[in-house]
């Protein structure tokens, strides 16, 4: 399965919040989907560039990409079991 739009469960505007709120959006956002589904989060925090790996990787997701998005950064997460 590809990482195109029509794969992703949900989409999260997260732009114009600062660290932590993207994160933490990102994480209420995961609770409430099912394991293996698609989460994309807009953001243009700059601390995101290092805060969402970081909290995939400590809470089992999946970060599969990041791309340039006008403004700011789309991430792509696979949520894990954890």
């Amino acid at each position: 399965m590809g990482t195109g739009s029509n794969d992703i469960a949900e989409e999260v505007d997260a732009l114009g919040l600062l660290c932590p709120l993207p994160v933490l959006r990102a994480r209420k956002r995961l609770m409430a989907l099912p394991e293996g589904a698609l989460l994309r989060i807009l953001t243009d925090d700059p601390a995101a560039l290092i805060d969402m790996p970081h909290f995939c990787a400590e809470s089992g997701h999946a970060l599969l990409g990041a791309e340039d998005i006008p403004g700011g950064t789309a991430f792509t997460i696979r949520k894990g079991s954890a």
